[in-house]
């Protein structure tokens, strides 16, 4: 489109239009729980907007732009670039392997002068479009049991374990539970569900074989962290602290003392809820939760009304992985679940989940936008 065509009325009239078809509740529970992650950075930096408060808010004002551009793309834009993407980040991830950025024992990054990539993020929407993509041709009694399934499943699985290898526990499990649940909302059979979930819980004695070292101790720690309060217990052992002494109503704002005092490790980032938990209490964690929860019902009602398979199934596999964060990290922060390196969306300190967390949501916005529009050819499942 040149900038003259965008000077027509005609054309300023269908882009007015599609502005005004946003969802602008959704964008408003964006904003707030980008507002908490921006008033917490503040907080546990000693009441100073830098290094983090005004980073975190600064580069969500340009993705929320992004994620309003994004919703004027076309849905069928989405479809055609779908299995290109996939393909871009599983290249990408495979490069990882051979001239990845190595970072705290990791290696996840692609760096290219001073700008870093992380594949895995890429790859986050990528299998969602291209697994939408795939169930938008597929006949639903092929979606439930036949042999063509061994495609996404394929598609899910070879990704998860690159990335696992990098280590990236936490994103190849995100990975693997978005494409599941993906293939389930599609119509999958109950029976190969429960079949998986049983090959799962058979497999779980050997996951030692397949975990680095401080992976299992992470894996088995997490019930008992006193056995190890100092190593691999230490993270929960202290979150658990500031989650308790918070209690209520917590002790303040700047007032936590387990974040103040840096006791509490990557309070920036995975365990950020915890020091909200210590200074707004539980009112404040359960106001949180309240808008992540409005975000993921407002989300899965714009998938619910989409006209395309395809539309349908990208939008609620990109709010399962919305989802999936929210739950992931806080099943971790209260001891519930291994520490495995996931963020609270929005909330936590880093640009590269939140440019994948806005990019999903302009694609959910482009899904309401558009929702009227026939993408590609064929049913399936049901959502």
């Amino acid at each position: 489109m040149t900038a003259s065509a965008l000077t027509r009325p005609g054309e300023r009239e269908r882009l007015a239009v599609k502005f005004g078809q946003i969802d602008w509740t959704l964008t408003l529970m964006l904003c707030l729980i980008a507002a908490a992650g921006g008033m917490m950075l503040y907080s546990i930096a000693g009441g100073a907007w830098r290094p983090w408060a005004a980073p975190h808010l600064i580069r969500f004002g340009l993705c929320l732009l992004l994620m309003l551009g994004l919703a004027m793309v076309d849905l069928r834009a989405w479809f055609t670039i779908a299995y290109p993407l996939y393909g871009l980040g599983f290249l990408l991830l495979l490069a990882v392997e051979v001239v990845g950025h190595k970072s705290l024992g990791a290696t996840r990054w692609l760096q290219f002068g001073p700008v870093g990539i992380q594949p895995s993020e890429i790859m986050k929407i990528g299998l969602v479009l291209a697994l939408a993509r795939f169930y938008q041709g597929l006949p639903a009694p092929l979606a439930r049991w036949s042999w063509r399934l061994l495609i996404p499943a394929a598609m899910i699985l070879v990704p998860a374990a690159v990335v696992a290898k990098e280590p990236d526990l936490g994103t190849a499990i995100l990975l693997t539970a978005t494409g599941g649940t993906v293939m389930m909302l599609a119509g999958l059979d109950l029976r190969v569900i429960i079949a998986g979930v049983v090959s799962l819980l058979a497999a779980a004695p050997f996951a030692k074989l397949l975990l680095k070292p401080y992976q299992w101790d992470r894996v088995t720690i997490f019930l008992h962290p006193e056995n190890d309060p100092t190593k691999a217990g230490y993270h929960i052992l202290q979150a658990k602290i500031a989650l308790g002494s918070g209690g209520i109503l917590g002790k303040g704002f700047g007032q936590g003392s387990q974040s103040q005092l840096n006791f509490l490790p990557e309070k920036q980032t995975d365990f950020i809820f915890a020091t909200l938990a210590e200074e707004f209490g539980l009112v404040g964690c359960l106001s949180v939760l309240a808008l992540y929860l409005a975000t993921i019902i407002i989300a899965i009602r714009i998938a619910s009304v989409s006209h395309s398979h395809f539309g349908r199934l990208s939008a609620a596999g990109v709010t399962a992985t919305f989802g999936l964060y929210v739950l992931i990290n806080g099943a971790m922060v209260m001891g519930l679940a291994p520490v495995v390196g996931v963020p609270m969306p929005l909330l936590s300190y880093g640009g590269t989940v939140m440019l994948t967390v806005m990019v999903a949501f302009g694609l959910i916005q482009s899904v309401r936008v558009h929702r009227y529009s026939e993408v590609g050819r064929g049913s399936g499942g049901l959502l």
